[in-house]
């Protein structure tokens, strides 16, 4: 049997037509930078985030970078991030010559840990952080709550990377009972990637800001069109992060998909959960499976929350690296997110050396990503774990 680590196949055939159409639709009207087919999916993404505006832009590394560019991070600026999580995190600081500050990892969540980012803040006392950029990571939020508190009281913006996690929820617990909010829509603003393997994926490069503040949003959009306007005239530097429209067209067609392509991910995740129990039970298999940590305790009707999307399935493995040549002459792929932290990163390091992030460092050597998208079959699902137990036995 063969299991592809990621299959767009049985998704895209369901739209197939509807998306030919309007890609022709778009090409025959000519508008073929912003125009309404934009207009319409930011409003769309702002509706399904709950939040006020969405900005379209080219990329979920640009989602970040002009979110950066609109607080004015530049040179001689810190941010502070997670160290594992995919290298545009990371990047769009050092390209406005800013430096990271990294917050190691939650072990179960793989989030970054909120008493790690209460320390670093309290310590900062010439005020040099300027943002905080939790990630949202693998489709599961980071724990916002205590992330808000702490960033909060110093005064510091928090730019949600939820380039995994659109639709993702948490829960927010009040006197009032549990609210449920969306990745995205719980910081000064949210940023998302529709790279085509994304959850909401398009069919090229495209991204999105989210965010609540109309001056900000305002800000966005001009710098996202090199801070221009009127036309020629330029109120600030900005750069060419613009949403193409066709892109924007189909994801206005897999947008109304999405909630059922989540559910099918947390019901394969669910099918893989009892399969390992199941292997586990026969024998010893040194396999960790995901934690939702939000689900468990979060009052009726908690299954049907988007608690986890699985835009990766990530287990700890023991011999992670042989376990994954094995799979591979088994002919079931898989991928390491992410073999190294950013804090090793060579681009990094050449400039000065970060202190160790141990849990980190520790999911980079275990992690081992499993297919989980749409389309997946039981029967797909079962030759995986049968396949991992076998390594082990």
């Amino acid at each position: 049997m063969n299991v592809p680590l990621l299959d767009l196949a049985p998704t895209l055939d369901e739209q197939r037509q509807e998306i030919i159409d309007a890609v022709t639709r778009i090409i025959d009207s000519t508008r073929y930078i912003q125009g309404p087919e934009v207009d319409e999916l930011e409003k769309e993404i702002a509706d399904y985030c709950g939040v006020d505006y969405g900005v379209g832009v080219s990329s979920g590394t640009d989602a970040l970078l002009v979110s950066l560019m609109a607080l004015d991070v530049g040179a001689g600026d810190l941010v502070l991030t997670t160290p594992y999580s995919f290298f545009a995190t990371m990047g769009v600081i050092l390209r406005l010559g800013a430096m990271p500050v990294f917050a190691d990892i939650d072990p179960v969540s793989f989030n970054i840990d909120p008493d790690r980012v209460a320390e670093i803040l309290a310590a900062d006392t010439e005020k040099r952080i300027k943002a905080v950029i939790p990630v949202h990571l693998y489709g599961q939020a980071a724990d916002m709550a205590r992330i808000l508190e702490i960033t909060a009281a110093h005064e510091v913006p928090v730019i949600e990377d939820a380039a995994q996690a659109i639709g993702t929820e948490y829960p927010f617990a009040g006197a009032a009972g549990v609210t449920w909010m969306k990745a995205g829509s719980m910081g000064l603003c949210g940023c998302f990637s529709f790279f085509p393997s994304k959850n909401l994926g398009a069919v090229g490069d495209g991204g999105m800001v989210v965010c609540r503040d109309a001056s900000f949003a305002h800000n966005l959009k001009l710098l996202r069109n090199h801070g221009g306007e009127p036309k020629y005239y330029h109120s600030m530097v900005g750069g060419n992060f613009r949403l193409d429209p066709i892109q924007a067209g189909v994801l206005r067609i897999k947008l109304k998909h999405l909630e059922k392509w989540h559910r099918q991910r947390r019901e394969n995740a669910e099918r893989y959960n009892q399969l390992f129990k199941d292997q586990a039970a026969r024998s010893e298999l040194p396999v960790t499976t995901p934690v939702s940590v939000y689900r468990e305790g979060s009052g009726a009707g908690a299954d049907l929350k988007n608690f986890h999307i699985y835009n990766q399935y990530v287990i700890r493995a023991d011999r992670r690296d042989r376990l994954r040549e094995w799979l591979q002459k088994k002919n079931v792929a898989t991928e390491i997110y992410y073999p190294l932290g950013l804090h090793q990163q060579e681009c990094l390091t050449r400039r000065f050396t970060p202190p160790p992030m141990p849990n980190t460092e520790k999911a980079a050597s275990e992690s081992l990503a499993l297919p989980i998208y749409p389309g997946l079959t039981p029967q797909m699902q079962e030759y995986v774990v049968k396949s991992v137990a076998d390594f082990y036995r």
